[in-house]
């Protein structure tokens, strides 16, 4: 097919892939502990479907141990040619805080040209940029194409990892293409060169055999959430840099970003300040950074007068690619060990740990995503960092040291991903799926 042909086929095929995109991205396929699991099968189901009916010959759900099934789909390479691997993932973060969202996070919602609800971006995007793109060839792939669709990457992506650890000849190729990042901005093609890596980890804290009355005991009880606070509050200094012994500060080798542009898209409040020191990539790709996302406390509504005797939280260590998340994980948790206050009994569990990645540099595939990205932006892509871990990733560039690993998609910064109002750019998607196509094109020449 010539490039006008398939920017033609992905035109002609958008609305059929925004209708398939608005389906998946209605089904709450949350796949964390506490959810129900139909929908995530439900899911699994309807990205069957959508291989089976991008061409592929041989497609079917693959149990995964202790995890969602990883839908997979295959075709063989034609004689001579390269073979690609497509991954994305069917299943999404929680929603949060309903009430921060403008329109019903499971009922797809189109805005002026964009598309509004939990998982349109991250990643059920990805899912259709893979499919959309294998449509344009109706069945006849210049090269050989293996898909795998993950069914649980935001709370546990190790289980698929040990799962191709186990089984590499089912993912092995020549160029491995993940459709799980983005843009810095619309329109501004990039390709993702370095990931964070990523630990987690819940920590509970416990002072009383039950709570206490604060008037008859508060000033000589020791509080939980009290001393957890205090915990927590250690693991920064005062200009928000990490303060744990060991995490150090990296530098990121490429041009910075505008922090006026990051203050835009990360909706800081106007007198609020940035927190960290050095630049803002180097802050944001090459060093560690401990966020508190869930704490397990009294609400402020449902609140007593009383001496809380446990107190939990949720503690997430992003690393820079160079970084080992086993040995940040021991030197968090062993700092808050330390710094526990009061003799509090303080013990650690559900531990997630991901490693980064750094991309290699040159090779055929990038030279075919390269002109791909330029016809379908008007301008080659540049290189970024992300902050964000893929846990895949690092396992397959271990495992296949010469294949390329190309890394983007159609999430840019301003897309929401992990947090209320979450949306994808229908022009976006577009370009993404473009390219795609034209890289498979390109790359099979």
């Amino acid at each position: 097919m010539t490039p006008q042909e398939i920017e033609s086929a992905v035109e002609a095929g958008m609305p059929r892939a925004v209708e398939d995109l608005t389906r998946l991205a209605a089904i709450p396929s949350v796949a964390f502990p506490g959810h129900p699991d139909e929908p995530v099968l439900a899911a699994a189901a309807l990205t069957e479907e959508l291989l089976r009916g991008a061409g592929l010959r041989n497609v079917r759900q693959i149990p995964v141990e202790g995890s969602f099934p990883a839908v997979y789909g295959e075709a063989p390479a034609p004689a001579g040619a390269p073979t690609v691997l497509l991954y994305a993932h069917y299943d999404v973060q929680p929603a949060g805080d309903l009430a921060q969202w403008r329109t019903p996070p499971f009922e797809p919602t189109l805005i002026d040209g964009a598309l509004y609800g939990r998982g349109t971006a991250d990643d059920k995007s990805g899912v259709i940029a893979h499919v959309a793109a294998l449509r344009a060839f109706n069945g006849e792939f210049p090269v050989g194409v293996k898909v795998i669709i993950e069914g649980q990457e935001e709370y546990a992506g190790e289980r698929l990892e040990d799962f191709v650890e186990a089984n590499p000849e089912l993912v092995r190729a020549d160029a491995i293409v993940v459709a799980d990042c983005g843009n810095p901005r619309v329109g501004d093609p990039a390709l993702t060169t370095t990931l964070r890596g990523m630990a987690a980890f819940t920590v509970e804290v416990r002072t009383l055999r039950e709570a206490l009355h604060s008037g008859g005991f508060g000033g000589a009880a020791p509080d939980a959430l009290a001393a957890l606070m205090r915990m927590l509050s250690t693991l920064h200094d005062d200009r928000g840099d990490v303060r744990v012994p060991g995490l150090a500060q990296g530098t990121f080798d490429g041009s910075d970003e505008s922090e006026d542009d990051f203050r835009i898209s990360a909706g800081v409040l106007d007198g609020v300040s940035l927190v960290g020191s050095g630049s803002l990539t180097d802050r944001l790709w090459a060093s560690y950074a401990i966020t508190v996302t869930g704490l397990d406390v009294p609400t402020v509504s449902g609140a007593v007068n009383a001496v809380q005797p446990v107190a939990r939280a949720r503690v997430t260590i992003r690393i820079p690619p160079a970084g080992d998340a086993k040995t940040a994980l021991d030197d968090v948790t062993g700092f808050l060990q330390k710094v526990a206050p009061w003799g509090a009994q303080v013990t650690f569990d559900d531990f997630v740990t991901g490693s980064g990645f750094t991309a290699g540099t040159g090779g055929r595939a990038r030279a075919a995503i390269d002109g791909a990205m330029e016809r379908a932006f008007g301008r080659t892509p540049r290189d970024v960092g992300q902050g964000g871990s893929i846990p895949l990733v690092a396992k397959l560039s271990g495992l296949f040291p010469e294949a390329e690993i190309l890394l983007y998609g159609a999430e840019d910064d301003d897309a929401s991903i992990h947090a209320p109002n979450e949306r994808v750019v229908l022009d976006e998607l577009r370009r993404v799926i473009t390219a795609e196509a034209l890289f498979l094109a390109n790359y099979g020449a």
